[in-house]
């Protein structure tokens, strides 16, 4: 199996940055696409950016321009580089795994959870006004 961590939340104020970390294990041999999701309360979980096996990235909308994904091939980690934080960005923040996918070229939704196998669990992101 796939283990995953999150590690770098907390609470800040609004127009500061973050840096979310995601340790991934299990899979020594193998590679796969990592994503990063956030879910409020009573609210469907979102897509916020995914990265696959050679680097090509896909993002929400909602944080193109502001939020940066990447993956260290040799640590195996992921993260999330969050800028210009903004109070709707909070939300628990989740990493994932699929397993069964190396090239985004094959979704036709890269950012649906359904599309993922492997959780972590969660990291608290608050952004104050």
């Amino acid at each position: 199996q796939v283990h995953l961590k999150e590690s770098g939340g907390g609470s800040v104020q609004a127009g500061d940055s973050l840096r979310l970390s995601c340790a991934t294990s299990g899979y020594r041999y193998s590679s796969y696409v990592l994503a990063w999701f956030r879910q409020v309360p009573g609210k469907e979980r979102e897509g916020v950016a995914t990265i696959d096996v050679d680097g090509s990235t896909k993002y929400a909308d909602s944080v193109k321009g502001r939020f940066t994904i990447s993956r260290d091939n040799a640590k195996n980690d992921l993260y999330l580089q969050m800028n210009s934080l903004k109070p709707e960005d909070t939300a628990m923040y989740y990493c994932a795994a699929d397993t069964d996918v190396r090239s985004l070229s094959e979704y036709d939704s890269p950012l649906s959870a359904l599309e993922y196998n492997y959780w972590g669990q969660g990291t608290q992101v608050t952004v104050s006004s």
